[in-house]
This record gives C-alpha cells, sequence and structure tokens, in this order.
C-alpha cells in the first residue's frame, strides 16, 4: 500500500517550533522530490517547500523562507520540515507529497496531513 503520512503537528505559541516529519510507506523516497503544501481554511493550497531527491536543491515559498527549512533523510525514508518563528498565518493542515520542484511546486500523490495551529 503505497502512502505518505505528515505527522508532528500541534498547538504552539508565536515564535515558537515545530519539526513535521513525511514518511513513506510502500515505496522508497529516494527516487522522488518531495515537497510539502498547507491549506488554511477559506484559503488556497499553498506549496510552502519542495526538496529534490538528492536533497541538492530546495525551494521555499516567500512566505517561509528563512524560518522553515527542509530536509531529508533517505536512510529513513522520511523527510523534514523544521518551522521555526511560527506566526499565526502558519495555521493550517500541511501535507507532504511527492511533486515536482517547480516554482510553485506541484503535488502527485500527497498523503494525509497535519494540523498545526499557532496561537497563543
Amino acid at each position: 500500500h503505497v502512502q505518505l503520512q505528515a505527522s508532528g503537528g500541534g498547538l504552539v505559541q508565536p515564535g515558537g517550533s515545530l519539526r513535521l516529519s513525511c514518511a513513506a510507506s510502500g515505496f522508497a523516497l529516494v527516487y522522488y522530490a518531495i515537497g510539502w503544501f498547507r491549506q488554511a481554511p477559506g484559503k488556497e493550497r499553498e506549496g510552502v517547500s519542495c526538496i529534490s531527491s538528492g536533497g541538492g536543491s530546495t525551494y521555499y515559498a516567500d512566505s517561509v523562507k528563512g524560518r522553515f527549512t527542509i530536509s531529508r533523510d533517505n536512510a529513513k525514508n522520511t523527510v523534514y520540515l523544521q518551522m521555526n518563528s511560527l506566526e499565526p498565518d502558519d495555521t493550517a493542515v500541511y501535507y507532504c507529497a511527492t511533486a515536482e520542484c517547480g516554482r510553485p511546486p506541484q503535488p502527485y500523490l500527497m498523503g494525509k496531513g497535519t494540523q498545526v495551529t499557532v496561537s497563543s
């Protein structure tokens, strides 16, 4: 069964940090570029970040540049999104997906999301 699962979301105060994980089952992530996407209520889905299969190329949306860092550990079949200096506008459901790392990234296989809520 091929799937992606995002985890690590939660409730955090403004200025706080979270690390999201994207785990794959049924296939090896090493062959795929992986993107992180988010969708807040009433807003369009946004491509937040993307990393090439080898990890040598990354993309960040302007809204998160300098605060978020994407990385991957192909040995663990996992991609991470380190989110620092979180803001209320970062509140959304975050999804990971195999992706085309364009500007913006485009998702292919998208997994179940994880809720991130930034609130005091």
